[in-house]
């Protein structure tokens, strides 16, 4: 036991729902050996306190470790997951400023746990499993030296569900915005197996009308458009990431029936019912630049919101919750459909998250609506989009990047269909099918500070990459 480094352990039992490990000084004047007897009475007394805790384990409620050297966490605190579980009650597990190098799948076991610090140990991976803590809310693994890097750079700056869904995905990016890249590679695949099988001419034609689209560079843009973000988002919707797309035709046919239509699919599907992110589209020749994104609270907070007059947020909220209450009694189900679907993605909430114009009007009220005063119109050339997640900033990226594949898609389809008839029949003379391959052009929106400081530039060089088997990006 010399090399664990220990000390002896006090421990103060409050009718075991709470088991407390706390570290006195050194005696004065001791020797060398100390190290080594006061780890044994260490060791000795831990296990015994986790032994007598499992017999009572069915009251434990907090287990606090922090400060003990300890190079793993008691073995019986975590024995194999499976009935009954060993503490049916323990919410906080606190082992942090340790030596801990491992923390094992069976932490899976602890039913009830809701709060988790294993900060500053020596971790270098973490188990999926804590994925499958199924009340697990507030987890700190702040000061741990990951292999993963970009999960190391997650824990120390997402909120802790981010984490759970990273973990849960089994690395880089997965879960719901994986499954659209995974299409991608099932796509690429499949491609690749035509060339296997000599079919190599018929791709070289796939690959010449293959989507296009044109970046337009900050560098390049006599009027970029920024967004500035004031600090006050960080606690209530903290991420947010925006780009302008010109040389859209929503005018054939039922072609902007289909785009809303679109944007319906993605909220269900990569956004998880807007609960990881929401989509905003709007006009861009009646967005008033430069931007905002804020807060407000409920009772100042102003919007029209699409297809109604303007309103305060509250009234808006409560509106809806009066019209989802008159559509459960008619259709005698708990379910309810349109913005209905989202008023508890606020719940809580002491002030709403919005982007606001020049002049002060708020144009998005995410995640519950747009504003009326940027509608999207058979008109409309050129968009400005807009996506915000209280998740990560990496699955607003995601979102964004399936958003621009899905346009570019739809767009191509209208114009190759030639949709509707009559004046709608006629496409813009750039447009028409002599023109197909011509780029959408997708301009970099910067999102800065309160002082100026970038803090997302999209896309960046890294950005679609995602979706570059199905669209060729020209940078």
């Amino acid at each position: 036991f010399s090399q664990s480094g220990g000390y002896v352990c006090i421990f103060h039992l409050l009718q075991w729902k709470s088991v407390q490990a706390v570290i006195p000084a050194a005696p004065v004047g001791t020797c060398e050996c100390w190290t080594c007897v006061s780890s044994v009475l260490y060791v000795c007394e831990l296990y015994l306190c986790v032994s007598r805790a499992c017999v009572t384990g069915t009251s434990l409620q907090e287990l606090l470790l922090s400060g003990n050297r300890l190079r793993a966490l008691p073995g019986g605190l975590l024995p194999p997951a499976g009935p009954p579980a060993p503490f049916p009650l323990l919410s906080r597990l606190d082992a942090a400023d340790n030596e801990v190098a491992e923390l094992g799948a069976d932490i899976a076991a602890l039913p009830a746990l809701k709060s988790l610090d294993v900060a500053n140990n020596q971790l270098r991976e973490l188990p999926a499993a804590l994925a499958d803590c199924p009340r697990l809310k507030e987890a700190n693994f702040r000061g741990n030296q990951l292999r993963d890097k970009r999960l190391e750079k997650m824990v120390n700056g997402c909120q802790t569900k981010a984490i759970l869904e990273y973990l849960r995905a089994g690395g880089r990016g997965k879960g719901k915005a994986e499954s659209a890249r995974e299409e991608v590679r099932k796509k690429k695949r499949e491609k690749q197996q035509k060339k296997d099988s000599g079919e190599g001419e018929q791709d070289e034609v796939e690959e010449v009308s293959k989507l296009l689209v044109k970046i337009l560079h900050v560098s390049e843009n006599p009027a970029p458009l920024v967004v500035k973000v004031s600090p006050g988002v960080k606690d209530v919707r903290a991420f947010i990431v925006c780009c302008v797309l010109k040389g859209v035709n929503l005018k054939p046919g039922n072609a902007l029936k289909r785009f809303l239509t679109m944007q319906t699919k993605l909220h269900e599907d990569i956004c998880e019912k807007r609960t990881v992110a929401t989509i905003a589209t709007h006009d861009l020749q009646l967005v008033k630049a430069p931007l905002t994104y804020d807060v407000q609270p409920p009772d100042e907070l102003k919007i029209m919101p699409l297809g109604r007059k303007e309103i305060k947020a509250k009234d808006l909220l409560r509106q809806l919750q009066l019209e989802a209450e008159e559509q459960r009694k008619q259709k005698k189900r708990q379910n309810v459909s349109g913005l209905h679907k989202y008023l508890q993605l606020l719940d809580g909430k002491d002030n709403y998250p919005c982007l606001v114009d020049a002049e002060g009007a708020v144009i998005s009220f995410p995640p519950i609506t747009n504003s009326e005063k940027t509608k999207i119109r058979k008109e409309t050339r050129d968009l400005f989009l807009e996506v915000t997640s209280d998740t990560s900033l990496q699955i607003c990226k995601d979102v964004m990047d399936t958003l621009i594949l899905k346009i570019a898609e739809l767009n191509r389809s209208t114009l190759e269909n030639k949709e509707g008839s009559g004046s709608d029949m006629e496409l813009d003379a750039g447009c028409g099918p002599g023109n197909l391959n011509l780029p959408l052009v997708v301009e970099q929106v910067r999102v800065v500070d309160t002082d100026g400081n970038l803090k997302v530039l999209y896309p960046s060089k890294t950005d679609l990459a995602t979706v570059s088997s199905l669209l060729t990006v020209i940078r």
